[in-house]
């Protein structure tokens, strides 16, 4: 069968068990075995036999146990009361600024990102302090959810990145690298999300309550006191990473460690609490490392099936220039943003997309930060943006006019994939600098 043909079966069977509700892991590996069978001619006994081996090489892979370990941190902080302390102590040093405390958001989003690795956690996490203090403070609702909308899929981008982690696994690149080439885009787009707000307030400064109180020397000591937690993670998990100390899945355990200290220095340890936290990584962990497996199986399948190839043959027979290409991809994931997650994405579409990358003379690094930016978007468009669900849980705003008030920073992170694509050295030149 022409591979062509093959691929619109693969993506018809995918769509077809999507659309039945199945799980995605069951789904997938249902996929790959209809399509081995059904085009390759293979037997039951080869398709299990190329489904274990897949299985055991994955389940052993090093790297995979960061996953969990970053998944249990983010859960044993989002247990305590660290996010109260990132508002505390964010208010005095936002003041100042236009727009004011709405700068938390887009901050207190950075900084959990930067220990959470989830946009879900990071989004519900700041959320949950952030909704109720904005709207009884008097500030704008609008760009209140807006800003926490787009600042919440940090989490996918700021390293440690569970996503990043993903990608890297399938795409055979350093997980190291990765994290170091989302630093600088992250903080960027951090950079962009303030700006606005600091332009909007210029133009509307009814959209945030003017200061009532002055700021002194003892006040930003307190606020320092209460960022030192999360501080301290940032340190202890990324200095051993970039320093070269620990490879990302050492930092994660390291990470987990530091937060039960913390959580035992802040006196909120207890058993329940920890047993609590595991049981919850347990199962965001078993469902993430599932559909990795389960997507690999995919991507072996759609090896045997020449797909890749033949459709990276097809498109490079159209002689896009890798700045066309980039564009006729970022409308391709924004189309599966609007169904699907950054996991089920990225593992889905990475065996057709990466190959074409690579034949335009893309890095797969910055093709990573790319393709994590573009998932992003994903997180603030319905019907499926799991960031607008949170929001929806946190305010009981509807979906819709959540995303209406997103749109502003959906914009911005498209022009934020503009400035990757003309200046790649923003993704490129830290991993550069770090590591070669």
């Amino acid at each position: 069968m022409d591979a062509l043909l093959s691929a619109g079966l693969v993506l018809a069977l995918i769509f077809l068990f999507l659309g039945l509700g199945v799980w995605i892991f069951v789904g997938l590996l249902a996929v790959s075995g209809i399509s081995l069978a059904l085009v390759a001619g293979m037997d039951i006994g080869r398709i299990g036999t190329i489904a274990a081996n897949i299985v055991y090489r994955y389940s052993t892979t090093w790297e995979l146990a960061a996953i969990p370990m970053f998944i249990w941190m983010g859960e044993i902080i989002f247990r305590t009361d660290i996010s109260d302390r990132i508002f505390r102590g964010l208010t005095p040093f936002v003041n100042w600024l236009p727009g004011r405390l709405l700068h938390t958001n887009v901050l207190g989003c950075t900084l959990f990102a930067a220990v959470s690795g989830s946009s879900a956690a990071t989004a519900a996490t700041v959320g949950k302090i952030t909704t109720s203090e904005l709207s009884r403070r008097g500030y704008d609702q609008s760009l209140s959810l807006g800003s926490l909308a787009g600042a919440g899929s940090f989490g996918l981008l700021i390293p440690p990145s569970i996503v990043m982690i993903v990608y890297g696994i399938l795409a055979e690149v350093s997980i190291s690298r990765l994290f170091a080439a989302g630093v600088l885009p992250g903080i960027m787009i951090a950079v962009l999300f303030s700006s606005y707000i600091v332009l909007r307030a210029v133009i509307q400064p009814d959209i945030a309550p003017k200061a009532d109180t002055r700021t002194d020397l003892r006040q930003f000591g307190r606020a320092l006191v209460d960022l030192l937690p999360i501080m301290s993670l940032m340190v202890i998990v990324l200095g051993a990473i970039y320093s070269g100390v620990a490879t990302p899945s050492e930092a994660a355990a390291v990470g987990v460690f530091g937060a039960i200290v913390i959580t035992v220095c802040l006196r909120q340890f207890s058993l329940v609490m920890l047993i609590r936290t595991l049981l919850g990584a347990v199962v965001s962990s078993a469902m993430i490392c599932s559909i990795l497996i389960a997507a690999a199986f995919l991507s072996t399948a759609m090896g045997y099936l020449h797909i890749p190839t033949e459709i990276a043959r097809t498109i490079g027979g159209w002689q896009l220039s890798p700045t066309m290409l980039i564009v006729v991809l970022t409308l391709f994931y924004l189309v599966l943003g609007l169904f699907l997650d950054g996991v089920s994405i990225i593992v889905m579409s990475l065996p057709i997309t990466l190959p074409l990358a690579l034949q335009a003379g893309i890095d797969p690094v910055w093709f990573g930060i790319f393709l994590i930016v573009t998932v992003e978007l994903g997180q603030i468009t319905p019907p499926v943006g799991f960031n607008l669900f949170i929001l929806q849980s946190l305010t009981g705003q509807p979906v819709g006019r959540v995303a209406v008030y997103a749109f502003p920073f959906f914009i911005l992170m498209l022009g934020a994939i503009a400035l990757l694509v003309w200046f790649p050295e923003i993704a490129l030149w830290l991993p550069g600098s770090l590591y070669d």
